[in-house]
């Protein structure tokens, strides 16, 4: 039996968690915390990378504390540290990969430095034992947007990234124009519920084009217009905006598909993942194409520090040994570092 604990900081979640796991197959998470900060950034529409990397100093030690002691466990029962050392906002993910060190050195216990994405990209191995290798993912969350194919741990193709903005940050600012407050995503699809995805005249960035890029700069200049013409109910601009969303990420995935060559399912993860009216279009999709759907579960879909435990775990039996202790926290950490850069800004790449 392997034992991890993760740690994730890399925006606005604290959290902590213990995942366990044996040759068998078994996998469980102990216990698992994760504080959010939405009341501390909720005047500001968005995330404040200060006032996070301040949280996220304030919060992270009582948090691990908590969460070994509600797995009854201590760190000498632990086989590694495993933390997001990024991509995420500097400040946050050094908190967190700055404590996993001192944890490491104090416990006499591996370093694993976690790229953040790649937390996502397994988390669905975490909750579906059944998943093979390779599978197409659909990353897709607040900093980025990514169609990939997964071959292995550290064995990532991206076959298309978004040129301008990514899809959740897309949510948050329709639920900004449209004074939903933040977090912007579950508050634009419980608008969107009441409706009409059709009422809206908006456009679908790219579809067509034949290209399996994104982008969603243009799909939100069209959600302020139309907020500013005072024509349309705001729930009928949600619903809209969610179903232009949907076409995009379904037109981009067909697109990816036709070129990945032979996967075992599709698979969505990152924030966005949690919508539900994006997930069943997207298990629509991987019938069409023979494929089987698999999506973590709500938890997991949202930072959190079990999947970065969990990718510790995929390392560990892969025989992938600690990192340094002098390793640097990153701002910018792609899956896929030969891809090539995409037109436009590609920042979000």
């Amino acid at each position: 039996m392997v034992l991890v604990l993760g740690i994730e900081s890399s925006c606005d979640e604290t959290a902590a968690a213990l995942v366990e796991a044996g040759a068998d197959g078994h996998r469980r998470i102990l216990a698992q915390i994760i504080a959010s900060q939405e009341a501390e950034h909720a005047p500001y529409g968005g995330v404040v990378p200060e006032i996070a990397a301040r949280a996220h100093a304030e919060r992270l030690t009582p948090i691990i504390d908590k969460v070994l002691r509600e797995a009854g466990k201590s760190l000498d029962d632990c086989d590694a540290i495993a933390a997001t050392a990024g991509p995420g906002l500097i400040g946050g993910v050094m908190v967190g990969l700055v404590t996993a060190k001192a944890l490491a050195m104090a416990s006499d216990r591996p370093l694993l430095a976690i790229n953040h994405l790649e937390g996502h990209a397994l988390s669905p191995r975490l909750a579906d034992p059944a998943l093979e290798f390779p599978y197409a993912l659909l990353l897709v969350s607040g900093g980025h947007c990514q169609i990939l194919r997964v071959d292995g741990v550290g064995r990532y193709r991206r076959c298309a990234t978004t040129i301008d903005d990514a899809l959740g940050e897309a949510f948050d600012k329709t639920a900004k124009i449209l004074g939903l407050g933040y977090p912007g995503g579950p508050a634009v699809e419980k608008l969107a519920a009441t409706g009409d995805p059709f009422a809206v005249p908006l456009p679908r960035p790219l579809v067509g084009s034949g290209e399996p890029h994104f982008s969603f700069a243009g799909l939100k200049s069209a959600v302020m217009r139309a907020a500013e013409s005072g024509a349309y109910a705001a729930e009928d601009i949600a619903a809209s905006f969610q179903q232009a969303a949907v076409e995009c990420l379904v037109d981009r995935l067909k697109i990816a598909l036709a070129d990945m060559g032979e996967v075992s399912a599709l698979v969505v993860a990152g924030g966005v993942a949690a919508n539900r009216t994006i997930r069943a279009a997207l298990e629509q999709l991987a019938s069409a194409h023979g494929l089987s759907f698999t999506a973590p579960p709500l938890m997991l879909c949202t930072d959190n520090a079990a999947m970065i435990a969990w990718a510790g775990i995929e390392r560990l039996a892969l025989g992938i040994g600690g990192d340094p202790l002098d390793i640097s926290a990153r701002p910018r950490w792609p899956l896929d570092p030969q891809a090539e850069p995409v037109r436009g800004a590609g920042v979000k790449a």
